[in-house]
């Protein structure tokens, strides 16, 4: 059972947004303040992006460094600013993406997000004594890179690339041995993109056994695509109502992951 009670009132499913009619972008924004002198340092840190391949490397190296250097927590402000993330060293699944794409338009690479709502059961093993409260629909937003030279035979989605097929494409993750994404332990979905297919789609040719890199059945709506996080939030209003996020925060947003 979840809970319906601590989501925010008057959330309805619309119509996505077609993908070709949202454009992204780089510009700086509240939650994507990429200008702040914390953002820049980790700019600086990675190196100078290149073209096409070369800024696909230099954002699985901005990966690489966010995983080191942003513990993961269970932190509910998803419109809580890149530059605080990285001042406190601590933020959730959302945060620690936000900051991959505020890096990534600090960077000249243009951003956008899919917003996906799903269901609340997907996070049922991290809160085995705690189904009541986990809310029965979390807003997420999934961020898509324009990179140039994209083969549209390899990536359809061609020249955005989803996030979920930084590390290779989604029938090659899916091929590791090291298994699905659980949903469970230290591990967030952050991290696991690295190495397995994350497919919201069920497009992915999946192993026959072990755990599924399928996740789509736990998608209950595609909200379509907006230039920045910030616009989803603001027309979605985020998983947790106000209040919600105001007692849970103290406690969720110092708490790791997989505690």
């Amino acid at each position: 059972m979840t809970s319906s009670l601590l989501m925010p009132r008057g959330r309805g499913r619309v119509v996505p947004v077609g993908a070709g009619a949202v454009a992204g972008g780089v510009e700086p924004t509240a939650i994507l303040d990429w200008r702040h002198p914390y953002v820049g340092s980790l700019v600086r840190s990675i190196g100078t992006v290149g073209e096409g391949a070369g800024d696909m490397a230099a954002l699985r190296l901005a990966h690489r460094r966010i995983t080191a250097a942003v513990r993961p927590v269970y932190s509910v402000q998803d419109e809580r600013p890149v530059s605080e993330v990285l001042r406190r060293g601590r933020g959730s699944c959302s945060q620690r993406l936000a900051v991959l794409e505020a890096v990534a338009r600090a960077s000249g690479v243009a951003t956008r997000v899919r917003g996906l709502l799903v269901d609340g059961t997907f996070w049922y093993p991290r809160f085995p004594r705690l189904h009541r409260i986990v809310p029965d629909q979390v807003l997420l937003a999934w961020p898509e890179f324009r990179i140039e030279g994209l083969s549209p035979a390899d990536h359809p989605t061609a020249p955005w690339l989803p996030v979920s097929e930084l590390f290779g494409g989604l029938d090659e993750l899916s091929e590791e041995t090291s298994g699905g994404f659980t949903n469970s332990g230290t591990e967030t979905l952050f991290e696991a993109l690295s190495r397995t297919a994350i497919d919201w789609d069920g497009t992915t040719v999946c192993p026959a056994g072990g755990t599924t890199c399928d996740l789509s059945a736990y998608v209950l709506a595609d909200l379509g695509h907006f230039d920045s996080r910030d616009q989803l939030f603001a027309r979605h209003g985020q998983t947790l109502c106000g209040m919600a996020r105001l007692l849970a925060e103290p406690v969720l947003g110092r708490r790791s992951a997989g505690v």
